[in-house]
């Protein structure tokens, strides 16, 4: 045996070695928080705002809830929440869905550390044209939002999901299984629902979509959901939540309960039903 080959063979194990330790590092454990690096910047929350633009929204509806947080991302209050963190400055990105395939980042992950910063953030948002698209997957909104997480580049003490919306899950996987999934992961999930419209028989808005919210979509420590049901409270509402996500200290336990450990006060396939009631399939 040649001297080259003699010197292979006895590297083989440890580039065995080294490949298996490779092919660990890039494929970490499914739920893991991943960070870029270890570099990565601490932040008080990481914080994902997923907003509704399905066709039940109108374009007053739509224009109401963008102009919301615009005015809730600048306000006072929540600039001096912001300031009253451990870190001082929370990471957030601003997304749109509607459909299970209709999801598309507005505004990538940011620094929001102050008014300047802010300031950029939401004039990002004001520049976006307003989009519409068929179907509501809430169940699509948690699992896009959830997936942001692992490459944003921030540290968060937490991680949080914001999701404003005037209807139940009709589309795309099953909102509490995916709910469940995201919680496991440590993710807090907060609720906006927009109760503007009285249900009509032959719509798709269902009676209590705030009850629908606390038991079929929100959940983990502090979870909490605000409901708008006057146009004039909108921006209020809207102001109120972003500062209670960034302010408030989380409680020991959760306060939502996943459906699959307790039986909820209203069905969590009722958009599926009155989907499949409306159009059979």
């Amino acid at each position: 045996m040649s001297r080259r080959s003699s010197w292979l063979l006895a590297l083989a194990p440890i580039l065995a070695i080294a490949a298996w330790l490779g092919l660990a590092v890039a494929a970490p454990r499914p739920g893991a928080h991943v960070t870029q690096s270890s570099g990565a910047m601490e932040v008080d929350v990481e914080l994902v705002l997923a907003v509704d633009i399905s066709f039940s929204m109108d374009p007053e509806e739509q224009e109401l809830q963008r102009e919301g947080y615009i005015h809730a991302l600048t306000s006072n209050e929540f600039l001096r929440a912001l300031k009253d963190g451990i870190h001082g400055k929370i990471a957030l990105t601003y997304f749109e869905w509607a459909n299970y395939n209709e999801r598309r980042v507005i505004v990538p992950w940011r620094l929001i550390d102050g008014p300047e910063a802010a300031d950029a953030f939401v004039a990002e948002i004001a520049r976006a044209p307003y989009r519409r698209a068929s179907r509501t997957s809430v169940s699509g909104a948690i699992e896009f939002g959830a997936a942001l997480f692992e490459n944003s580049g921030y540290k968060g003490i937490r991680r949080v999901i914001d999701i404003s919306g005037d209807g139940a899950n009709n589309n795309g996987p099953l909102v509490t299984p995916t709910r469940d999934e995201a919680l496991a992961k440590g993710i807090v999930i907060n609720g906006l629902p927009i109760m503007l419209k009285v249900p009509a028989g032959s719509g798709m808005d269902i009676d209590h979509l705030d009850i629908y919210y606390e038991d079929c979509v929100i959940g983990g420590p502090g979870a909490f959901v605000i409901p708008i049901k006057e146009r004039a409270k909108f921006k209020e509402a809207t102001r109120t939540k972003l500062v209670q996500e960034i302010a408030s200290a989380p409680p020991p336990e959760p306060r939502v309960i996943p459906a699959s450990a307790s039986a909820p006060r209203i069905s969590c396939t009722l958009g599926e039903q009155i989907w499949m009631q409306r159009w059979g399939n």
